[in-house]
């Protein structure tokens, strides 16, 4: 499984060389490539993963790859506070339609005395890693989104065993008093401890986000966002405000 996982990674990080480095070089001989890019980085006063609260403060960077359909992408977020998580995330995927499916190496720098935070290391039960599949499906007025864990650091049950620990994601955009809104639930579907020490069934997230377009008189323009999310397993809310470039 190791050795597996070890050779996922490498080759989800060699893909996303190539596919820049071909982007690159058809780029200059075919205007009409249907790639596309994106460079991005938000700034966030909190930092709030599917109902967890992972730091303060934070930087989060995207660099991104699509040609019809397929797609690599980096994310990372780091805190200002030395103690926030800090995670680097690569994620390989595929869209047609309103169908997805994704993998996504998944880093985080951890406290815990058994797990290294060397990005490299790969042993069970000492990495930092985890690998998540996706899979959804975009009706456009409402989407649906599946994760679970197949490797890595994932949770685990009372009995100690992996948990595959999984997260059902709906979310509803719409447009209302001149700003993009989106309503979004998110449900852990039975016991791990990836979320939240969670025992059961429960509802992890709920949230009510609004963002807004701003442009300036030199056509330089940026967008913001805040965000009301509550964790009704651990009885927290948060309201984080957001700035994208």
């Amino acid at each position: 499984m190791k050795a597996m996982l070890e050779r996922v990674s490498l080759m989800v990080m060699m893909l996303m060389t190539l596919m820049v480095k071909g982007y690159a070089e058809e780029d200059k001989t075919d205007n009409s490539a249907k790639w596309n890019g994106t460079v991005a980085c938000d700034l966030v006063s909190h930092y709030v993963w599917r109902g967890q609260d992972l730091g303060g403060v934070s930087i989060q960077p995207t660099l991104g790859v699509d040609y019809n359909g397929l797609s690599l992408a980096a994310w990372g977020s780091y805190g200002f506070d030395q103690d926030d998580t800090k995670e680097f995330d690569l994620t390989l995927g595929y869209a047609i339609g309103g169908f997805s499916l994704s993998v996504t190496d998944y880093w985080f720098s951890v406290s815990d005395p058994n797990v290294t935070n060397r990005y490299f290391q790969y042993q069970a039960h000492e990495t930092a890693h985890v690998w998540e599949a996706q899979v959804g499906y975009d009706f456009g007025f409402l989407a649906l989104n599946w994760y679970t864990n197949f490797g890595g650091a994932d949770g685990v049950k009372e009995n100690g065993k992996r948990a595959y620990s999984s997260y059902f994601n709906i979310s509803c955009p719409f447009e209302w008093a001149g700003l993009s809104w989106t309503a979004d639930a998110g449900i852990v579907p039975w016991e791990t401890s990836f979320y939240a020490e969670t025992d059961k069934f429960s509802v992890a997230n709920v949230g009510l986000g609004a963002t807004k377009k701003i442009t300036c008189s030199n056509g330089y323009s940026f967008g913001i966002s805040s965000n009301m999310i509550w964790n009704p397993t651990t009885n927290y809310g948060y309201f984080v405000v957001g700035i994208s470039l």
